[in-house]
């Protein structure tokens, strides 16, 4: 949808959201907007018609189903190439107002850009000193920016760089990406390495009928003759070969040369490879369906939460302005039992992992991550990190973990870390009951 040079970011603070037409509003900074449709390629137009230091935001409207339980808010890199993108991305982020918005912008707008619930901060090759400062400015900016690591995600990205171009980067990146984790764990709640290329040529459909056969062509040639294509991008490109050139340079506008590699292997192996089936495994080897699920098992799950927490904030106002008794006490009754169930403990759970991954309360680094997976997901194979165990060795491993936790609230905890720890101590306890309810395991 927003094209950018290679190497390049968002030029502009971009809004996309659900909409029943596709359209480009341009948000001028007196609060004016210009509207223009997607170019012909359906993408953000290139030219906006306004200059850029008269542009607030731009505010897309899309169509598309994956927009309609959220808005993304696009802005420009921290670390750009182009000094005055970045400083743009500086002033929104960091500044004490609203910056990039003036004064008399409609709510709305302010709103659209300023309510974030979460961020993920993109990021290649590894973390590098300013990267951390970025991450760290987030902390300090207001909640309207998700400014604790429950909130926040890494997304390491274009991990195929990180070896030659017919390698597996996999091997490679699993062990960096914990160890950006590890650097970053102050800041963000894990770190998801993806090839962006894959995904987004996958998800978006772009990849035809016309692309698979030319890689099916590519498979069928002799394997010396295949090595020596994708040695190198000059040589995919320019070397005589049965697949046209045209063809050969859009194929590596949509997969690049490890997503080429990894097709040609796959249709090599299995000639008779449905493209579809070719699809769906480009996608699994972009990495970017382990994204969707962190961000699922995660921020999704956590906006329920406080969407949750807010309504029992706001009866419990209701019930303390409610001028006849017998009405304050229904009410508090209600709020009561509420608390008291097992589902209300996330909430709970919630408030204490933001409490240990900021710092202020301090844990073993393993007991750490393991009361975030608690916090974050209702996946008992994730959350005690036994990805095979069978439903028996799972409630065993939550009634120890519990066990574990209550220990260490009584056994030489501070203050702080004692409160931390018997609501661990519950969750895990709690998790060993669903289990054996039947609805613990997902």
């Amino acid at each position: 949808m927003a094209p950018t040079e290679v190497g390049e970011c968002t030029r502009i603070v971009t809004q996309f959201r659900y909409g029943t037409a596709d359209r480009v509003d341009v948000v001028r900074r007196d609060g004016h907007r210009v509207s223009l449709p997607l170019d012909e390629s359906g993408m953000i137009p290139q030219r906006l018609g306004v200059a850029r230091a008269d542009i607030a935001f731009v505010d897309v409207t899309l169509t598309s189903d994956h927009l309609r339980e959220l808005t993304v808010v696009d802005t420009p890199g921290l670390s750009s190439t182009n000094t005055a993108v970045s400083a743009n991305a500086q002033r929104f982020l960091f500044s004490d107002g609203s910056a990039p918005f003036d004064d008399d912008i409609d709510d709305d707008s302010v709103g659209a850009i300023s309510g974030a619930e979460a961020i993920i901060y993109v990021f290649t090759q590894s973390v590098r000193d300013d990267d951390l400062q970025a991450l760290e400015a987030f902390r300090s900016v207001s909640a309207r920016l998700a400014s604790n690591p429950i909130n926040s995600l890494g997304l390491f990205n274009k991990v195929d760089k990180l070896v030659g171009a017919m390698a597996d980067p996999w091997p490679v990146v699993g062990p960096l990406a914990a160890d950006q984790t590890k650097v970053l764990r102050r800041v963000v709640s894990d770190v998801v390495p993806a090839i962006g290329l894959l995904a987004e040529t996958t998800e978006a459909g772009r990849l035809t009928a016309a692309d698979c056969e030319a890689l099916r062509t590519l498979g069928q040639l002799p394997q010396s003759e295949r090595l020596v294509l994708l040695a190198s991008v000059d040589l995919f490109t320019s070397r005589e070969c049965v697949v046209p050139r045209e063809q050969r340079e859009r194929l590596l506008r949509l997969l690049d040369l490890y997503g080429i590699g990894f097709a040609i292997a796959q249709l090599a192996a299995r000639p008779q490879l449905a493209s579809g089936d070719l699809v769906r495994m480009l996608f699994q080897a972009s990495g970017f369906p382990r994204l969707k699920q962190t961000l699922d098992q995660a921020f999704r799950w956590r906006t329920d939460a406080i969407k949750a927490g807010w309504g029992l904030s706001s009866l419990e106002k209701i019930a303390s302005h409610t001028e006849r008794p017998q009405d304050r006490e229904l009410l508090r009754d209600a709020i009561e039992r509420v608390l008291q169930q097992p589902e209300y403990h996330r909430l709970r759970l919630l408030e204490v992992a933001q409490q240990v991954t900021t710092g202020s309360v301090e844990l073993p680094e393993p007991m750490e991550q393991e009361l975030t997976r608690l916090a974050l997901s209702n996946d008992a194979q994730w959350i005690l990190n036994l990805p095979n165990a069978g439903l028996d060795q799972l409630v065993k491993a939550a009634l120890e973990a519990a066990t574990r936790w209550r220990v260490y609230a009584v056994a030489g905890a501070s203050p702080a870390q004692s409160r931390v720890a018997l609501v661990a101590h519950r969750g895990f306890y709690l998790l060993s009951q669903q289990m054996r309810a039947g609805g613990g395991m997902r």
